[in-house]
């Protein structure tokens, strides 16, 4: 029969990994091991999510910037169309034409016989 001291020694000369993998640690262990695999799960999910984000981050500068260059181009005819030669052009059709002379300020004789007091 082996003395107490020799079981003590063969239990020495098991390798340490032999050690940590007995039934009763992993089962000690399992809401340990749980706790990983959820963080696990999150971290995955985390970045999915951030991927997520940049994709729609990226769509929505794309379209910013195609919104940007309309608005420029339209700003840019409506000013060409805007201008005092293109605006003639444009009614000339309807037999508008330019005035060459100054505009005739109309007044009321009315209110002119108010103010001298008659």
């Amino acid at each position: 029969m082996e003395s107490s001291a020799e079981k003590n020694k063969n239990r020495e000369q098991k390798p340490v990994w032999k050690r940590w993998l007995k039934y009763q640690w992993i089962v000690r262990n399992i809401p340990f091991f749980l706790f990983l695999a959820a963080l696990a799960v999150i971290y995955i999910y985390n970045g999915h999510y951030a991927d997520k984000i940049i994709r729609n981050i990226s769509k929505s500068n794309t379209e910013l910037k195609e919104l940007q260059y309309e608005y420029k181009t339209l700003k840019s005819e409506l000013m060409f169309r805007s201008k005092q030669s293109e605006l003639a052009r444009a009614v000339e059709p309807f037999g508008l034409k330019e005035l060459t002379s100054p505009p005739v300020l109309l007044t009321d004789s009315s209110e002119d016989d108010l103010a001298a007091g008659r």
